[in-house]
């Protein structure tokens, strides 16, 4: 073989690289997801979004809660028996809400026990997303408000910023664009108490957490902790099943440079001693 015909393989090989281990990494979360479905005797879903990045022009492509996962979680659903409990897991920022909501009915209807899995984070439409289930297993760090956003503004800011001013001084841009937020949080603050309203016995509890999720009470990138979850009544635990954080670790963000965080990725034991592996 000549130095020609071995560069040739070379840039192939490079070339194939990247398809080859993506074609492991979904072989792997495949035979993990089957392992958890048997173990657990449900239907796992994952709704995972991950910064991508393009593979030649190196530029980011963010991900979200669109139509097409709404889709494509209803199939899920519609292809499992209404006995069989689900477990949701859920990695994203957020989304539209319309695609959101599709997902958060269709599991809020669902009859089998339904359980909303957030290893890291699920904001806005993610949170609305385990609203829904009858359960979260959450790690102590991560969902969020769901008070809409209308453009790039909070629909609560606008409505303040609005109601600080005549009339007479606002545009019409801004005036509608207060309009669509007063019904926006209308809309999801409903939505938020229909979710919620068989979790709650208590008159007016679901109501009271309708308006905090849904009002702007707080920042929309704040994080709602798992004992913040537990203060508010909802129905949390922080014990996620290892399996779960593993599938997880199946869903590497895509790397073009140099990593910023580095570690030995091997459990360690006060004592110094490698931990054993199961």
């Amino acid at each position: 073989m000549t130095p020609t015909d071995l560069l040739w393989l070379f840039f192939m090989l490079s070339a194939l690289q990247p398809l080859l281990r993506q074609r492991w990494l979904e072989a792997a979360r495949q035979r993990l997801i089957a392992r958890i479905e048997r173990q657990r005797k449900s239907r796992v879903i994952l709704l995972v979004h991950r910064q991508e990045t393009m593979s030649i022009l190196g530029f980011p492509v963010f991900r979200y809660i669109d139509v097409n996962d709404s889709e494509e979680v209803l199939r899920a659903i519609h292809l499992t028996d209404p006995a069989v409990p689900l477990d949701i897991v859920l990695h994203t920022p957020g989304g539209l809400v319309l695609a959101a909501l599709q997902i958060a009915r269709a599991i809020h209807k669902h009859k089998g026990k339904v359980t909303a899995v957030v290893p890291h984070y699920a904001m806005s439409g993610g949170t609305l997303i385990a609203l829904a289930a009858d359960e979260i297993v959450m790690s102590e760090h991560a969902v969020g408000p769901v008070d809409p956003q209308v453009g790039q503004y909070p629909a609560a800011s606008i409505l303040k910023a609005v109601a600080k001013k005549p009339v007479a001084e606002l545009d019409d841009q801004t005036l509608i664009l207060a309009d669509q937020s007063e019904k926006a949080i209308a809309q999801v603050r409903d939505s938020v108490r229909e979710l919620l309203a068989d979790k709650f016995s208590e008159n007016g509890k679901a109501d009271e957490l309708a308006r905090l999720f849904s009002e702007g009470t707080w920042t929309h990138d704040h994080p709602i902790t798992y004992e913040s979850a537990q203060g508010l009544g909802l129905p949390v635990r922080n014990d996620i099943p290892p399996e779960f954080l593993l599938l997880m670790s199946l869903y590497p963000q895509a790397v073009r440079r140099q990593p910023t965080v580095e570690y030995l990725p091997m459990p360690r034991r006060s004592d110094g001693a490698p931990a054993p592996r199961s």
